[in-house]
């Protein structure tokens, strides 16, 4: 399976972010021929608590939706769709990540479990639950006979999520993310290794990259979009700058490393 992880600048401008989507995954589709393409979280938004709401969308309807499905049929690929924020028939919000088939047809959704709700060292504070609802399932989807399982940027700090796809026997885990920089450049490469080595799956990791405005605030993100194979090492990882990155994943490597180490069938804590 050849994939390529799409890294962005999101800001406050939907119609410029998925004009910028829109490039990147032409010019992956044109150099690399892609079977899967994984965007950022929040590729088609990143602002003010107002604008979040403002762009929220009503699924199937709504620009970033019907994007996710036109270049999935444009191209005959899986897209995955980074995150959207999503509105409910009841006025609730998620950040979910919707997967596109060939077809342009949904194949799953998945909404994030964990919220970031955090001060960071920079003084900076974060606090996702002042909009967003929390998931509450754990989701994997099957694609060319191989098992993907979701999560969303601040999932990755919860190690019992990722147990729970490993016993949903993942092959791949997505982590679209938009990181900031200041845990990103102590955390970021750490988690996402650390994941691929304790569920021995491969984790692609599309990430957002530079400055965006909330309000007058600037905020950064780390970027780093890695593939990392299930022996921890990185296969391909973003410079920093826009752009998109790309690997075959070697599926005949992963039985190896499961049978060398087959720590899948080794969980003690299980029976007790």
């Amino acid at each position: 399976m050849r994939v390529s992880l799409i890294q962005m600048n999101t800001i406050h401008d939907k119609a410029s972010n998925l004009d910028q989507a829109a490039k990147l995954i032409s010019k992956a589709c044109e150099f690399e021929h892609p079977d899967l393409v994984v965007l950022p979280e929040c590729f088609p938004y990143l602002g003010t608590k107002e604008g979040t709401k403002e762009n929220a969308e009503i699924f199937p309807e709504g620009d970033a939706y019907n994007f996710l499905c036109n270049t999935a049929k444009e191209y005959n690929l899986l897209v995955h769709g980074g995150s959207i924020i999503e509105k409910t028939s009841t006025g609730e919000f998620f950040n979910t990540t919707v997967v596109i088939d060939q077809n342009g047809d949904e194949l799953t959704r998945y909404r994030k479990i964990h919220r970031f709700d955090v001060d960071t060292p920079d003084g900076v504070s974060y606090r996702e639950s002042d909009v967003i609802s929390n998931g509450d399932q754990v989701v994997t989807y099957n694609y060319l006979n191989k098992n993907i399982g979701c999560t969303i940027c601040y999932d990755i700090r919860f190690s019992e999520l990722y147990a729970s796809l490993s016993e949903k026997k993942a092959d791949i885990i997505t982590i679209p993310a938009a990181f900031t920089l200041q845990t990103g450049k102590d955390h970021w490469e750490i988690l996402c290794r650390t994941r691929a080595v304790e569920t021995q799956t491969f984790v692609l990791a599309a990430a957002q990259h530079g400055s965006h405005l909330d309000g007058d605030e600037k905020r950064d993100c780390y970027g780093n979009s890695m593939i990392v194979d299930p022996w921890g090492h990185v296969i391909s990882r973003a410079p920093n700058s826009t752009g998109f990155i790309s690997a075959v994943l070697d599926f005949d490597y992963q039985k190896r490393v499961r049978q060398y180490l087959p720590v899948a069938n080794h969980h003690i804590l299980k029976s007790l």
